[in-house]
């Protein structure tokens, strides 16, 4: 199981870990979209995570990760590291053995958890996340996969968020930029924080909006969460720029998944879409996963009709002009 150019460094981490290179059970584990080996392995009758980089190419970056891994680690908001090598691209952790984690629970735990994470001495900067997001818009209408006449409304939409939305820095938080089901890990008292690779410093708005997919369905939760991740009263500035952010990462979803998804030949925009929340609510309870190509165009295909309901709405409106009168 474990590729043969690296067994020798797995054994070296082992011995270096737990002072044994005797493995009594191991288990590959498939969940996720990262190219990394992960293995649930079990040394003197504990559970830990074995995670190989398999990726050699610049998009990688194990020094980040670890970094980045380890300052939650030492927080209590990642499991605990026991080791790491960035030559051989492997590191050993904690295992957590996840159990359901109810939405009215999650609702609370996650952005007080986030709030922890924002706190931490700032990341390493990596990307600049609008500035990518142009990058991927350039992809995306160069490959043609979508007719005109519907992309043409959603970067008029983008546009305009793009004009008011800050670049100031005045947010950029220590992120993890990945907060989805199988990253985020109750194990019945505690949540957990998993997989640091897309981790660096970003905006604090994009790890909320990520989480919110799953979390926030209508006004009462959207108050309830941000006024747990803000400590209080919410300001209807940092209402408006969580509403756009929301808009940015729907767009985002959908190009990314339409780029990465399936042969752009291959894509039907004719079938029924379905409603983004119960969508959300199959991903969160496992129902839901990626697979196969199918099901990643239609979570393409749920963001992009999210976003064209979202860009009608009065709110929206009204969000675009609180951001651009900024936050006094």
């Amino acid at each position: 199981m474990i590729p043969e150019n690296k067994k020798e460094a797995v054994i070296y981490a082992l011995q270096t870990a737990f002072g044994t290179s005797e493995i009594d059970e191991m288990r590959q584990l498939h969940a996720g979209l990262s190219t990394a080996m992960v293995l649930r392995i079990v040394v003197r009758g504990k559970s830990y995570l074995l995670r190989i980089i398999t990726r050699t190419d610049a998009i990688s970056a194990p020094t980040l990760e670890y970094a980045c891994m380890q300052a939650a680690a030492d927080t209590g908001i990642a499991p605990k590291v026991w080791y790491t090598n960035l030559d051989e691209r492997i590191a050993i952790t904690d295992f957590v053995d996840a159990k359901p984690f109810p939405l009215e629970k999650a609702r609370t735990r996650m952005p007080a958890l986030l709030k922890r994470l924002h706190a931490l001495p700032p990341f390493p900067f990596r990307i600049n996340y609008l500035e990518s997001m142009e990058g991927l818009i350039q992809k995306f209408q160069a490959a043609k996969s979508v007719p005109f006449h519907i992309t043409d409304e959603l970067f008029r939409i983008y546009n305009r968020i793009k004009t008011v939305y800050p670049r100031d820095g005045s947010e950029m938080v220590a992120c993890h930029n990945d907060l989805k089901p199988e990253n985020t890990l109750f194990d019945g008292e505690r949540l957990w924080l998993v997989d640091w690779e897309a981790a660096f410093l970003n905006d604090r708005y994009l790890d909320l909006a990520i989480a919110a997919n799953f979390l926030v369905k209508n006004e009462a939760d959207e108050q309830q969460y941000l006024q747990t991740y803000f400590g209080g009263d919410v300001s209807e500035y940092q209402h408006a720029r969580f509403f756009l952010m929301r808009q940015l990462l729907h767009l985002f979803y959908f190009i990314t998944f339409i780029l990465f998804g399936k042969k752009p030949e291959d894509a039907d925009l004719k079938k029924p879409i379905p409603p983004f929340f119960s969508y959300h609510d199959g991903i969160w309870h496992g129902d839901i996963t990626f697979a196969d190509m199918d099901s990643r165009m239609q979570y393409a295909l749920v963001h992009m009709e999210q976003f064209r309901k979202n860009a009608k709405l009065k709110r929206f409106e009204e969000a675009l002009e609180i951001v651009a009168r900024g936050k006094n």
